[in-house]
């Protein structure tokens, strides 16, 4: 095998592995790891959960043999981390077991990194190269680069309409425009981000638990856009079931899985997206309403949209939000058209 078929199979094998860690490992990026040596994996490994091993360090522990790593290449899907956080240095790791060669797909814009653990590799005399599968990392990884480039989670807006482009009929009953696997999706989609967010109607009219009951997965944060804070505490936003912010005008509060937090008047949504990232809040996905996906459209504060399309008509209504973007990827769920759209400038 040449040598860049033999490193773009590796790397790829990295990112599958690095895959395992959605949902675990927020706000650290998802990595993987695979060790080779004469073209036969001697170890591999990946970031399971924030706070714990990276996957360098689980993949260089999982090598039975350590005395053919002097001779071996490491590939990881990101920048080895050459500075200690909540574990020691990657790269430090990396050169005690006298590796090689260290193959990268993407650099580590968190400025703690940041090519210092690229340039410690090299310092220690190992063979590094950068840029394999780079445009794949970067996808993989949409999350964590967003946050780090534009300061702010990665949003995701998610709405089902109907064939005549409606969202919910006059009186605001949605039930049910998208069929129960495309809503068991939504569910797995929830424990895959950090956070999920609705306006005060959705919550007001629906009465939504934003829990994950139909999957296996972690409960996301659940943001509530209540300007006037008109929603009843008896909703099911408000059970203290799991953690909760209330984004506001009016009031500052906190309490168990209940937290309010007062917004100044004027650029609303751009001064929830500054909470959200100082309270590393690395992605959102934002169900609802279409006032306040709108918003979030018109201010240019999205990334990715999810939207379901049924068959059936409503004739009159609440009008689906305009798309935006370009077509990233169609998918058929029974008899609902799911359609992804990226931002042009996307990563």
């Amino acid at each position: 095998m040449m040598t860049e078929d033999r490193d773009i199979f590796y790397m790829n094998r990295a990112m599958e592995l690095a895959l395992n860690g959605r949902g675990k490992v927020s706000p650290n990026p998802m990595v993987g790891c695979v060790i080779i040596h004469k073209d036969q994996i001697i170890g591999e490994g990946y970031h399971e959960r924030y706070g714990e091993a990276h996957a360098e360090v689980n993949a260089i522990n999982a090598v039975k043999n350590k005395d053919l790593l002097p001779e071996s290449t490491l590939y990881v899907n990101l920048e080895p981390c050459s500075h200690f956080g909540k574990t020691p240095p990657c790269a430090d790791f990396i050169i005690r077991h006298q590796i090689k060669r260290v193959v990268v797909a993407n650099l580590d814009n968190n400025p703690l990194v940041a090519g210092k653990g690229i340039q410690k590799l090299k310092n220690a005399g190992i063979e590094v190269r950068v840029g394999v599968m780079e445009k794949e990392g970067k996808n993989l990884n949409k999350r964590f680069f967003t946050f780090m480039n534009r300061m702010r989670p990665y949003m995701i807006l998610k709405w089902a309409e109907t064939a005549d482009s409606y969202i919910a009929k006059e009186n605001h009953d949605s039930k049910w425009i998208s069929n129960s696997l495309a809503r068991r999706l939504v569910h797995k989609w929830r424990s895959e981000e950090d956070a999920v967010m609705v306006g005060t109607n959705t919550g007001l009219y629906d009465n939504p638990q934003l829990n994950v009951r139909d999957w296996t997965g972690r409960n996301p944060v659940r943001i509530i856009i209540d300007k006037n804070l008109r929603l009843p505490p008896n909703l099911a936003l408000f059970d203290r079931q799991q953690p909760t912010i209330c984004y506001n005008l009016i009031k500052d509060d906190i309490s168990p899985n209940l937290e309010y937090i007062k917004i100044k008047e004027g650029n609303f949504i751009a001064q929830v997206l500054e909470n959200l990232y100082a309270n590393r809040i690395q992605s959102v996905l934002v169900e609802g309403g279409s006032t306040l996906i709108n918003s979030l459209l018109e201010n240019d504060c999205w990334d990715e949209i999810r939207q379901f399309r049924s068959y059936q008509c409503f004739g009159k209504g609440i009008k689906a939000p305009q798309v935006k973007g370009i077509l990233f990827d169609k998918e058929v769920i029974q008899d609902n058209d799911l359609f992804i759209y990226r931002r042009e400038d996307s990563l």
